[in-house]
């Protein structure tokens, strides 16, 4: 037990001198920092021509996402090409998804230009937004007039970021796997961790730990401790920041949990500074440096999901489940309906 007690004075030591020297850089943590494997980058699944304009394209739909809640970009009834030269008497007929006439509708802004801007985009507005453009022909003489259209398709869907959640796991040099200290220490460390990032509304969850010989490179057998553990960020009070901003909620928690994040590897990269600087003799019990690993996963809200074939241009996004499927918890995917028909997107049950 004098082996648990050293290192339990050596965790009640480090965490709020870390907390501490963290003081000044807490005020700078980076809330939309890249991850490793590029995961955090903000999807830009469209291209995007100027003054936020997506052109059409006569030959094929154009698939626009649109994140909820927020008003989609201009769709431009007409191509490219044809926008760089002059078009004569042109008019503009804008269908929505169920077939209706989008002219003098309350939810978009239409443009004489022939411009549509969706507001306030909800999951149920997803599906196919198509415009006819009409015009006129004439010879140089101006004697032969013809009358021309082009439709063009929009493919529009609503998507969320999803809710982030890290699995994190590390490696702790112990003296022997039989030891009533490991437990005490794991004990230890978790309430030292949820201490650090409460604040935040994030907490440590399923966490677990094994013990196991181990023959690293260079060194002889020893004895590890595998401590696996996950963070989220709904914690108890998450709900209520929820509240009081619903249309970006999921951008507030998944805000909370990258500085969590950031938060839990400093900790553990400053252990070996904390070791040279307060302990002559190693603890019996002992972080082993560069074994911090964290895995991002994540969960989509109710009636949306990931479908990289289907939505491939939005690969990380969470988009509206498609008409005939459904999602009903924080699952990835969405799921068929067997029962019954689903004609609207983003359904939360069957």
């Amino acid at each position: 037990m004098q082996g648990c007690s050293s290192w339990l004075s050596f965790l009640l030591l480090v965490a709020p001198q870390f907390l501490l020297a963290l003081g000044i850089k807490m005020m700078h943590i980076p809330t939309d920092t890249q991850e490793e494997n590029g995961l955090d980058k903000i999807p830009h699944s469209i291209k995007l021509i100027k003054k936020n304009y997506i052109y059409g394209n006569a030959n094929h739909k154009v698939n626009v996402y649109v994140k909820v809640h927020r008003n989609s970009p201009f769709l431009v009834c007409m191509d490219i090409s044809l926008s760089q030269n002059e078009v004569i008497d042109p008019t503009y007929l804008w269908i929505g998804p169920t077939g209706q006439i989008l002219k003098g509708k309350s939810y978009v802004n239409l443009t004489a230009t022939g411009k549509l801007m969706v507001l306030g985009f909800r999951a149920r507005m997803s599906g196919s937004y198509t415009c006819t453009l009409s015009y006129r022909v004439f010879r140089n003489d101006l004697q032969a007039e013809q009358e021309r259209f082009k439709t063009y398709k929009f493919m529009v869907y609503a998507y969320r970021e999803p809710d982030y959640t890290y699995r994190m796991s590390v490696h702790f040099e112990t003296k022997a796997c039989n030891l009533l200290a490991n437990d005490e220490f794991f004990e230890e460390l978790k309430k030292i961790l949820n201490n650090l990032i409460s604040y935040l509304t994030c907490h440590i969850a399923d966490t677990s730990y094994k013990c196991h010989s181990v023959k690293r490179p260079k060194h002889g057998i020893g004895t590890e401790l595998f401590i696996v553990f996950q963070v989220n960020p709904f914690a108890r009070g998450w709900d209520i920041i929820c509240h009081q901003i619903p249309a970006d909620c999921e951008d507030v928690t998944n805000g909370h949990i990258r500085q969590a994040r950031w938060l839990i590897e400093e900790f553990f990269r400053r252990q070996e500074a904390f070791l040279k600087e307060n302990y002559l003799n190693t603890p019996p019990i002992r972080y082993i440096d560069h074994s911090f690993q964290v895995t991002r996963l994540d969960n989509c809200r109710p009636g949306f999901g990931k479908n990289d074939i289907t939505h491939s241009d939005c690969a990380n996004c969470c988009v509206a489940c498609d008409p005939g499927t459904y999602s009903p918890s924080n699952e990835v995917f969405c799921e068929k309906c067997t029962n019954i028909r689903i004609k609207h997107y983003g359904a939360k049950s069957c």
